[in-house]
């Protein structure tokens, strides 16, 4: 039969005890097993075989090393269960019998190793049963002693070899089914502590790119806004400088409009700073649509641009990402146009179509003359496009064959309020 090393134990090299107290306690069981089988083999030789002192000495150097084989208990955890069998026959060596048993059923893996464990224990059951039986059938007693049944010394055997090898055996086992227990609950929690290190690690990341998001959005409204303010109140305040001298009606006129943006620039940008503070009601409300087209078209009418709205289609409302997004498109193209195309023509388009609603804004060619140049910074068009394409649509800016520039988007008619969601 191989002696199979304990679980864990040939990973250890030469000190295979974990703990310091371990190895501790295996001296101590191997010192106390080491004295009490010297001692019954020294008592085997002398007193029961007449030997003599000499092989008496002999036996109890024998034991000695029998019972500090626990030594190796947890290294080979079947040799000193074999140890303990050669020692039965004298009916010494108690304690190395209980320990070996307890650390054989406790060390070796279960239900792989039950085969072994079961088949020595078994033996050692049966070979402890054997020697009572013996010891007691063949005790001479005393004269005048009386001596009891038979059955009686049977019982007496089988309770010996059950109470030295089955409390050990069942304990062994016990207490290895929870150790193993324990080490599979201590890994299942590690595992768990991983995985939520890594779930943790994931919302983190998420929280991480939702601040990124907030932050790209807000920064689109705050240039939305802020272009498209500014670039009206440049322009007025390039026409009030030419004008002031000889016409102060309209210079006065042209003032109070670039008081009035200003005025609305401070408003959307409180709006905007102030979103997080809103509930979702609250910031739809504040929400720019297709509603405040006209309005939009007014003010850079105001500023001194020539242009027109046109609104074609069966009118329907949209969600508000979807209404402010297209606001957001015809306030760019007209802020694009005042940058770039001063005294030109600007058409605004907004038609209502079968496959959803397109809003455009067309400007000719610029004419010569004195224009007010302002600062782009070429981020406004590419924004658009993301947060067209983002709920769907599609975007398209660029140069006209005839000079002028489009920027046109279409949203997708799954973007509209339909009418059950309406009144339900």
């Amino acid at each position: 039969m191989s002696l199979s090393p304990g679980a864990g134990a040939q990973d250890r090299g030469f000190w295979w005890w974990e703990r310091r107290r371990s190895a501790l306690l295996d001296a101590l069981l191997a010192a106390l097993a080491a004295l009490e089988c010297a001692t019954g083999g020294y008592s085997l030789v002398l007193d029961r075989m007449h030997l003599g002192t000499g092989f008496a000495v002999a036996a109890a150097v024998i034991g000695a090393l029998a019972g500090a084989s626990l030594l190796l208990r947890r290294r080979w955890p079947a040799l000193p269960v074999l140890v303990s069998m050669v020692l039965v026959p004298g009916l010494f060596g108690i304690v190395l019998l209980v320990v070996a048993l307890y650390t054989l059923s406790s060390t070796w893996a279960w239900p792989a190793g039950r085969r072994r464990v079961m088949a020595l224990s078994a033996v050692v059951f049966v070979e402890t049963l054997g020697m009572v039986l013996f010891a007691m059938f063949t005790t001479k007693p005393q004269p005048g002693d009386r001596l009891p049944a038979s059955w009686v010394f049977v019982l007496l055997s089988v309770l010996v070899a059950v109470g030295l090898t089955v409390p050990p055996v069942v304990t062994g086992l016990y207490i290895g089914a929870r150790r193993r227990l324990v080490e599979s609950l201590k890994d299942r929690a590690q595992g768990l502590e991983a995985e939520l290190d890594l779930l943790a690690e994931r919302a983190r990341e998420r929280a991480r790119r939702a601040r990124l998001e907030e932050r790209t959005r807000i920064a689109r409204e705050m240039h939305d806004v802020v272009a498209h303010r500014v670039s009206l109140m440049v322009v007025h305040a390039g026409a009030l400088e030419r004008i002031v001298a000889r016409d102060p009606q309209k210079a006065a006129q042209s003032a109070k409009l670039m008081a009035e943006t200003g005025r609305q620039a401070l408003n959307e940008l409180r709006e905007i700073l102030g979103v997080l503070r809103m509930n979702e009601d609250t910031a739809a409300e504040n929400v720019c649509g297709l509603a405040d087209l006209e309005q939009l078209v007014g003010q850079s009418k105001a500023a001194g641009m020539r242009v027109t709205l046109t609104v074609s289609g069966a009118r329907q409302p949209y969600r508000g990402e979807a209404e402010q997004t297209a606001y957001r498109v015809v306030q760019e193209g007209l802020t694009n146009a005042h940058k770039h195309a001063g005294g030109a023509q600007v058409s605004v388009l907004l038609a209502y179509v079968p496959n959803g609603v397109r809003v455009a804004v067309v400007n000719e060619s610029p004419v010569g003359g004195e224009q007010v140049r302002l600062p782009s910074g070429g981020n406004g068009l590419v924004g658009m496009e993301e947060r067209v394409r983002a709920l769907g649509g599609s975007f398209r800016a660029g140069p006209e064959q005839d000079g002028g520039f489009r920027v046109e988007a279409l949203l997708p008619s799954r973007l509209a309020e339909r009418a059950d969601r309406l009144t339900g």
